[in-house]
């Protein structure tokens, strides 16, 4: 079987991207996942508030001991600088250099000339394709939506200006309308989406009365979402589509790729059994594959897209509406 695909123009040997998350911080565990079988690594995100928290906590250090005497204003030298994202890059470096698949950096910034500078140093470090991890989790009640979208898509325009690799958005859906999202992203030139970002949420110790934030692993009814989206997606726009979120087993995959996505992220199933999952994962689609006659990808990638699709409602409310309709069905199942 042939399970090759192209996704941000990376010729994959399969369509299992490892996402970004804290395995990839270890370069032994990085070996761990391509040995398995991983086509693509998406390192850990790079957060602007993290440089600038250790921006602020170096030059805290450096004041610490100043003016202990009269003739020792500092005991720092003249020449110490801040290190920025350097230490970060230097770890992007050194696991670039390990692996044999392409890595993907992923950036999330505040600012617009961060976005742009910070872009650029990854792409000097080796990577061969860029994620625009837009993780805007809203708390003010006095911006409008519309000037969200303008923000992220200004961000796009001057991040593909800056850098000759690809450049991919990882998007929540939280959107007044995600569609409409992805078509304007998709004029501005991006080269793939991904389908959703995994926000993380808050939550209350009542115990403690104090709030905690839990690690929030998905689950595999998770993928219904991206896979509807993925489904409407399909030859709707020029961009790569890359589904993530709830996708544990090789079946998942199947279902992402009959939607019309070019390739999945997964992390939760890696948490949780372990990067020989990926393995197992491939198996089940090769065994599937030659059970249904399938060759390539391509044989049955969008098949069950909203363009290919016999049932023009599956995609649409009407099959809210039919499943309200049969809601006495799960009577039949959970007896109560």
């Amino acid at each position: 079987m042939e399970m090759k695909t192209k996704y941000l123009g990376l010729e994959l040997k399969n369509p299992i991207i490892v996402g970004a998350s804290n395995l990839v911080k270890d370069i032994r565990i990085l070996k761990k996942l391509e040995d398995a079988g991983a086509a693509a690594i998406v390192y850990k995100s790079l957060f602007e508030e993290q440089i600038n928290l250790e921006n602020f906590t170096m030059e805290e250090s450096m004041k610490q001991y100043e003016d202990r005497n009269a003739e020792m204003t500092s005991i720092f030298p003249h020449d110490v600088y801040e290190a920025g994202p350097d230490e970060f890059l230097l770890n992007f470096k050194e696991a670039k250099k390990e692996l044999n698949i392409p890595l993907i950096a992923s950036l999330n910034a505040v600012f617009d000339d961060t976005w742009y500078e910070w872009a650029k140093k990854l792409e000097d470090a080796g990577a061969d394709a860029l994620e625009l991890n837009f993780y805007n989790n809203t708390h003010e009640f006095d911006i409008e939506g519309r000037a969200f979208l303008n923000e992220e898509l200004d961000v796009i325009e001057g991040v593909k200006a800056a850098v000759n690799i690809p450049v991919s958005v990882k998007l929540s859906c939280f959107y007044t309308n995600p569609l409409y999202t992805f078509k304007e992203m998709d004029k501005k030139g991006v080269d793939g989406f991904v389908l959703f970002n995994r926000l993380f949420q808050p939550d209350i110790n009542i115990e403690t009365e104090k709030m905690e934030f839990p690690y929030n692993l998905s689950s595999p009814q998770d993928m219904r979402l991206p896979l509807r989206f993925t489904g409407m997606l399909f030859n709707e726009v020029n961009a790569n589509v890359c589904a993530n979120t709830g996708i544990f087993s090789g079946e998942d995959v199947i279902k992402q790729i009959l939607a019309g996505a070019d390739a999945v992220q997964v992390v939760s199933t890696l948490y949780k059994n372990g990067p020989q999952q990926i393995t197992k994962m491939l198996e089940e689609i090769e065994i599937w594959m030659a059970n249904k006659q399938y060759g390539t990808l391509e044989d049955f990638k969008g098949k069950l897209s909203m363009k290919n699709i016999k049932d023009p409602f599956a995609y649409r409310r009407a099959q809210y509406v039919d499943i309200l309709m049969k809601s006495g069905e799960i009577f039949k199942k959970y007896p109560i």
